[in-house]
């Protein structure tokens, strides 16, 4: 699509200018605003007081306008919380005003084939929208059953909307329709139960709505309480709508639909209209409509590349939240995660990770506090790394509840967790933890058990090829550039440092266990070769414990490496020796030779050399697996991916493609050398991090 720019006028909406991805959206390189010349377009709100007034103003101008608006599936939670990855861009007016056509209207009125291109498509993405009952909004429980009459002969229900919202008016109704609606319910089901659902800013108290003063009697329910529309529809007979997206909804679940205002649906031959629009005058099926709304009106964001993407891209996004928030929360997303002695600066970094419900996740001291706020078997009580708070364990037994042991993703961010760098990706593991072999862990369990599929084995290759293409690591912030060591032919070995503290070690070696350990016994078993020893970031920044002195590792190691990338110098070795260092695992990924001297979680799996004799998982670890399987197992299905610009869990490929925009733009700023150098800069940075911390803290 070629590209223009366009000019929105920042008084009338400045929150238009606030949309991530905007230009995306729009098809535009740049947007300009005040009275530029350079505009070729004026946009505005949909039929708000913006969008009339950058439709006067293109008409002055001579210029087109740009109607925006909300797609109909459009995120997972409202718009003050969670931006959008979809919109429309409507050049001659908007879906919801009936009194002038838009070109969702002309598209249905037109000769045009719906299906033409799109054949195979429409009825999968109709099925996963009735699957995974997606709606515009996506962050209400499911409907609670249990609210429904047990002797009903027959459910109706009458859809609620906010006072004042534009597609009632546009639509050719007003606020007495909504009584009418009721009254005519009543009317034509006189042995049926009415049920009314309220409007979630309704019941919030936000806005008001159109059935306040509505009393519940026998035959009349008031549904107050947030719910799934499409779980809510599949137990009512018929519903009654006067222009809300729901009456649509209902008509996909195969519902008959009654409405008596004429939103965008009305008026093509499937609804029962009590109002009519002349300029409509082509038949169209439920299919048809789906196609136009759903995959030719609207725009999608691709949340992985940031680019224009398809409602698939979508309906995977919005099932991932669902899925996740479950996961972590129940089915009515009621559980909380209690955090027990989680740092301030932490927990300003990962706050927002661990739910997309306000309330979801509670931090707390200590025990005594995670009492206080009687824990219920549906809450986990969590805590990072392996050690439990002292009391966790015996709080969650008493009173039901879960746990879980939190700790950073394989990949992390640009920057060192040590210097407060917000993570990208966490493991919330109900099992254990990866690193700490002593028992079974979540990771171990889905390497043990799962049944990779051709996807999952796929999907794992082109992670693997990404990860390598871009010499991506957990920090990703060390130069990449080959080694120039003189090797002189010898075969080239690689030994990573840890830090000597690292509960991998403690609980994962029992022969070999320091730095200089380590070095020793490569020696040792390869007098031959010609060995590098890369430390640790963390303890080369001065964070962390383990630093060996540069003479003592030199009595076993040819060259000293602490400049490079551990990828560079992955790339660079013919093997890789490690205790339990995550180098190890990327080296896998690089098809490198890969000697343990402890338990790592990727080891033991038939991929490795391993030389702990009594590592004790090992003898839980029977099954063979390929490369992609550890893979898929470790980077698709065991972390947890988070975006923060669209406020949502995302997928491994999509942090990858944050991890490189990111290390890219620091690289062509001078910011990758910042990060890694400078220990006064280091301790400023962590001091911004910390005051942001404790002010948001302080207004919540």
């Amino acid at each position: 699509m070629k590209k223009s720019n366009f000019s929105q006028f920042l008084e009338t909406s400045p929150q238009i200018f606030r949309i991530p991805y905007l230009k995306v959206f729009v098809g535009v390189d740049s947007i300009t605003n005040g009275t530029s010349n350079k505009a070729t377009s004026i946009a505005g709100w949909g039929a708000k007081p913006s969008g009339i007034r950058a439709e006067l103003r293109a008409a002055r101008r001579g210029l087109p306008p740009l109607f925006l608006e909300d797609g109909f599936l459009r995120s997972f939670g409202t718009g003050d919380l969670f931006p959008q990855l979809s919109m429309v861009v409507d050049h001659r007016g908007i879906y919801y005003d009936s009194t002038r056509s838009s070109a969702l209207e002309n598209m249905l009125n037109s000769d045009e084939n719906m299906f033409t291109g799109i054949e195979g498509q429409v009825g999968h993405a109709y099925t996963a929208v009735l699957s995974h009952k997606l709606s515009k909004y996506n962050h209400a429980p499911p409907f609670d059953t249990a609210l429904l009459r047990s002797d009903d002969h027959k459910c109706i229900l009458i859809v609620d909307q906010t006072a004042g919202d534009h597609s009632i008016k546009l639509g050719g109704a007003s606020a007495d329709t909504f009584a009418n609606m009721l009254a005519t319910a009543r009317t034509e089901h006189p042995d049926a139960t009415i049920y009314v659902k309220t409007h979630p800013e309704v019941s919030s108290g936000r806005k008001a709505g159109h059935f306040r003063d509505l009393q519940e009697d026998s035959r009349t329910i008031l549904l107050r309480d947030p719910a799934n529309p499409l779980s809510l529809i599949e137990h009512m007979d018929h519903v009654y709508v006067v222009s809300s997206t729901m009456g649509f909804e209902a008509l996909l679940a195969g519902k008959p639909v009654t409405c008596f205002g004429m939103p965008w649906y009305a008026g093509w031959g499937v609804t029962d209209d009590r109002l009519s629009c002349p300029r409509r005058t082509k038949k169209r099926s439920v299919e048809e409509l789906f196609a136009a709304g759903y995959f030719h009106y609207p725009r999608y964001l691709n949340p992985v590349t940031r680019e224009r993407g398809t409602i698939f891209d979508m309906i995977t996004w919005l099932e991932r939240q669902k899925r996740v928030e479950t996961s972590l929360h129940g089915e009515q997303y009621k559980g909380r995660l209690i955090c027990i002695g989680f740092r301030r600066w932490k927990q300003a970094n990962i706050a927002e990770m661990l739910s997309l419900h306000t309330g979801g996740a509670l931090f707390v001291k200590n025990t005594a506090e995670a009492r206080a706020l009687k824990p219920g078997p549906d809450d986990h009580i969590v805590w990072w790394s392996s050690a439990p708070p002292t009391g966790a364990l015996e709080l969650a037994k008493e009173y039901g509840a879960g746990i879980m042991r939190m700790e950073d993703g394989f990949m992390r961010s640009v920057g060192l967790g040590s210097d407060l760098i917000p993570p990208l990706s966490l493991v919330l593991d109900r099992r254990g933890i990866y690193f700490d072999p002593r028992q079974p862990s979540d990771l171990e369990h889905i390497l043990s058990t799962a049944s990779f599929s051709d996807e999952d084995t796929e999907r794992a290759y082109k992670v693997r090829m990404f990860i390598t293409e871009h010499g991506i690591t957990k920090y990703n912030m060390e130069p990449r550039e080959a080694a120039a060591w003189p090797s002189n032919g010898r075969r080239v070995i690689l030994v990573t440092g840890q830090v000597e503290d690292d509960a991998s070690i403690r609980f994962g070696c029992s022969q070999v266990k320091t730095n200089s350990g380590l070095l020793r016994a490569v020696r040792a078993a390869n007098p031959d070769a010609f060995i590098v020893y890369k430390p640790h970031p963390d303890v080369m920044s001065g964070n962390r414990k383990g630093r060996l002195a540069l003479g003592e590792a030199r009595q076993w190691a040819d060259y000293i490496e602490d400049r490079l990338s551990v990828i560079s110098c992955i790339e660079s070795s013919d093997e890789v020796h490690v205790m339990t260092s995550l180098a190890g695992f990327d080296a896998l990924l690089r098809d490198k030779k890969v000697v343990t001297y402890g338990q790592p979680f990727f080891a033991g799996w038939g991929l490795t050399e391993d030389h702990d004799a009594d590592g004790g998982a090992f003898s839980r670890r029977q099954r063979r697996l390929t490369l992609d399987e550890l893979v898929a197992g470790t980077l698709l299905h065991y972390p947890q991916y988070w975006d923060p610009v669209l406020k949502g869990y995302t997928s491994c490929e999509a942090v990858l493609h944050r991890l490189v925009e990111t290390r890219s733009a620091l690289e062509a700023q001078g910011g990758l050398e910042k990060l890694r150098t400078g220990y006064m800069r280091r301790q400023i940075r962590k001091a911004k991090i910390l005051a942001k911390s404790w002010l948001k803290q302080r207004r919540s």
